[in-house]
């Protein structure tokens, strides 16, 4: 995994943590380190390991902050300069409201996103927003999130979620 969020407080060490309970590698950088850089230098230790993947987490940003969007942007071009991007997910919040919207059309323009993961089904929200990003822009939810432990991480399944929907 990659800690490219670098200038959330506390994050890098949060994955870190996350690293460590599931038995992975975290690759970092200093303190307000450019996360491309960070990006650049997991992308190496991914093939030094033979990885099949990485998972390379940036910091969390709002779709009308262009510098941030176009760090994202930045992120992309230097991992796709060593290896081909085969996977972009969007994390959304199941309590986003219709803003969700917009976020992900912009998220699609920048990055080509190509899954949500939608996280905090544990409450009282059910995350319509997924389904109407799903419809707009044809990107399906490929993962949930219903808690904060490893067993709270699943696949996506439209069956059990429909039911949620319903009860």
């Amino acid at each position: 995994m990659a800690a490219a969020d670098t200038f959330r407080a506390a994050a890098v060490e949060q994955l870190q943590t996350w690293g460590e309970r599931i038995g992975v590698e975290v690759v970092s950088g200093k303190d307000n380190s450019d996360p491309a850089s960070v990006a650049f230098d997991a992308i190496e230790r991914a093939g030094d390991l033979s990885a099949s993947f990485l998972f390379i987490d940036t910091a969390g940003r709002l779709h009308n902050k262009s510098d941030l969007m176009n760090e994202l942007g930045k992120i992309k071009r230097v991992i796709e300069k060593v290896s081909p991007v085969s996977e972009v997910l969007l994390v959304i919040d199941a309590t986003t409201g219709q803003n969700g919207l917009q976020q992900a059309k912009v998220f699609a323009e920048a990055v080509n996103v190509t899954g949500i993961i939608l996280t905090k089904l544990d409450g009282s929200a059910r995350g319509g927003i997924a389904l109407a990003i799903e419809d707009a822009l044809d990107i399906p939810i490929k993962f949930v999130g219903t808690g904060e432990s490893i067993d709270d991480f699943a696949q996506f399944d439209p069956a059990q979620y429909v039911k949620g929907l319903l009860s």
